[in-house]
């Protein structure tokens, strides 16, 4: 093997590396905010059936779970104020 083949094959990895680095992680970006989306979810299903019994409840739409997705128990504290207020 001459060292131009040996430096070439080195280069070929190193470029399926970075390409390999380029797609994983979006897709841990996507599989996080959707593992956030459903978990935030299920914190307003839990809020709205604890909360159903001393009249406190937040409507589930798309935009309330992204928001408790997204943000977690600090979300789902800012949807009860912004209620509350408004």
């Amino acid at each position: 093997m001459e060292i131009g083949s040996v430096l070439a094959f080195v280069f070929g990895l190193f470029l399926l590396y970075i390409i390999g680095i380029l797609l994983v992680i979006p897709i841990k970006i996507i599989i996080k905010l959707i593992v956030n989306g459903v978990l935030g979810g299920i914190l307003l299903l839990i809020v709205n059936l604890i909360g159903g019994l001393i009249g406190i409840s937040i409507v589930i739409n798309p935009l309330t779970a992204i928001i408790a997705g997204v943000l977690g128990i600090p979300g789902i504290i800012l949807l009860l104020i912004v209620q509350n207020i408004l």
